[in-house]
């Protein structure tokens, strides 16, 4: 399990960057905070998952691909609740700046890991 948690941990760096990266990209675009945010979070999940069953959960796979994109996004859904609503309270009461939205992702994805971490590995990659 420690393993796994490493790694999981290392697919929420990755998914951090993107979410980061996609965000800034859709507030060049005129998307605001909110709906910018969404984009970026389902964007992240997307590329989490692709990290965690190609290696964190390489071992114990055992859906099709399209349902365990399923049961993944509703699982790390649970958990974006938690760095939505952490995210949207540090960008409306954080002063603005330029590392303001790369603050709020980072408290967001904090409020969320270990929600998300606990579905992942007892749900949508849990050993039949």
């Amino acid at each position: 399990m420690r393993r796994q948690a490493i790694l999981f941990s290392v697919a929420g760096i990755v998914g951090f960057v993107v979410d980061a990266s996609v965000l800034y990209i859709a507030l060049w675009a005129g998307l605001g905070y909110f709906a910018g945010r969404i984009a970026s979070f389902l964007v992240a999940v997307f590329a989490t998952w692709q990290v965690n069953r190609r290696f964190t959960f390489a071992d114990v796979r055992q859906r099709s691909a399209w349902s365990e994109w399923w049961h993944y996004l509703a699982a790390m859904s649970i958990g974006g609740v938690l760095n939505y609503l952490a995210y949207s309270a540090f960008v409306v009461f954080m002063p603005p700046g330029d590392a303001k939205p790369l603050l709020a992702v980072a408290v967001g994805s904090a409020a969320g890991m270990l929600v998300n971490f606990v579905g992942a590995k007892f749900w949508v990659f849990r050993p039949r």
